[in-house]
């Protein structure tokens, strides 16, 4: 399947978390979701943008915006990470890959690096296909501080 494109309603979705609970994306209705999907757990370029984010993540919080990440990976496998590099926000197992196939970002083993930002009222405002994990934490931060 594409990616999903700007302008799209952002499919609904529930995954599990890294501590075992269900997450919808329903939930978040009313502030910005920065829902990027990654590779892999404990990865460098994974863990790059993870703490990328967990960095800038007290920016995210004053404009209102939610962090959530998506892998393949299995939630005692996020928990680890969560607690080894102490990330702030929500990651959630797609290992059915049932939730990478409506967003366009699966892959065989792992999901494609895509990100998606999506307003208050769960339509897609911008779509990253091609992630820098160096600085794309600021580059999102700066589309936002564009947009207000």
């Amino acid at each position: 399947m594409a990616l999903l494109k700007v302008g799209d309603v952002a499919p609904d979705f529930t995954l599990t978390s890294s501590e075992g609970a269900p997450v919808s994306l329903r939930n978040f209705r009313g502030k910005t979701v920065i829902l990027y999907f990654y590779p892999k757990d404990f990865t460098p370029g994974c863990t790059k943008e993870a703490c990328s984010f967990r960095d800038d993540y007290s920016e995210f919080i004053k404009r209102n915006v939610a962090v959530i990440g998506v892998s393949y990976d299995k939630p005692e496998r996020h928990a680890e990470f969560r607690l080894k590099f102490t990330l702030p926000y929500v990651l959630l197992s797609d290992n059915e890959k049932k939730v990478s196939k409506m967003y366009g970002t699966e892959g065989i083993s792992t999901a494609k690096r895509v990100t998606y930002v999506i307003n208050k009222e769960g339509k897609i405002i911008e779509v990253y296909p091609d992630v820098n994990v160096n600085n794309h934490a600021k580059e999102i931060l700066e589309l936002l501080d564009n947009i207000k």
